[in-house]
């Protein structure tokens, strides 16, 4: 994989990342529970982890 499409992958999981968090405080705001968005948020935390992995 490309240095450049490395890149491209971290960046789109960062936006995944903001968006989820961002829907999990609406659900939160109507008591609505969070466990599946949780979840995904710690398996884009293991793919960033894996990404940033192969920049080194």
């Amino acid at each position: 994989m490309k240095k450049e499409e490395i890149n491209q992958k971290i960046a789109e999981l960062k936006m995944e990342y903001l968006r989820l968090q961002d829907d999990m405080e609406r659900l939160e705001s109507f008591g609505r529970s969070v466990d599946k968005q949780e979840q995904k948020l710690l398996e884009i935390e293991n793919e960033l982890k894996y990404y940033n992995a192969l920049q080194e």
